[in-house]
């Protein structure tokens, strides 16, 4: 699959198949999302798997579509606040990798901001300072949905002199 193919066809998956996942194949494909670009090599992202007893606590609505691996990506925070915001950016980038990683090979991912509320932070033990980028249910699609239209490149163009 090329790169501009898996960018297209990568959705944001809701359900999941109670499949597992190799725990190897995910740590290659975090690997490989190492390689996102990030100031200075400072390399500000964390990763937590989400064992059983902290899921049951985070209480996801639909319990992560029943995904059988949920991660969280954290951003290390900076000695300012724009080293704290390009770590947010990096960890980011790190984040799309492994979505795309773990795409081309079949396997779905989804995001959601529930790690990053109050109660969600606490049960995760984020430790002030750091951003939680994302909870990511990670496993085989049930169901892969159509895409969304996007705005036209175009409209969000300006061009400075």
């Amino acid at each position: 699959m090329s790169i501009v193919e898996s960018i297209t066809t990568r959705r944001n998956i809701k359900q999941f198949k109670p499949d597992p996942i190799s725990k190897d194949d995910i740590l290659s494909w975090l690997q490989a999302a190492t390689m996102a670009p990030n100031h200075r090599m400072t390399e500000p992202w964390q990763v937590l798997f989400i064992g059983p007893e902290t899921r049951a606590k985070l209480n996801h609505k639909t319990d992560f579509g029943g995904a059988p691996v949920v991660l969280v990506i954290v951003a290390e925070p900076g000695k300012t606040p724009v080293d704290s915001e390009e770590n947010i950016v990096a960890a980011s980038c790190f984040l799309q990798n492994f979505m795309l990683a773990a795409h081309e090979h079949g396997v779905g991912t989804g995001i959601t901001s529930l790690g990053a509320t109050p109660t969600g932070r606490a049960i995760l033990e984020v430790p002030d300072g750091y951003a939680v980028v994302a909870t990511v249910p990670v496993g085989y699609p049930a169901d892969v949905p159509s895409p969304k239209a996007r705005t036209p490149i175009m409209d969000k163009l300006k061009q400075l002199p």
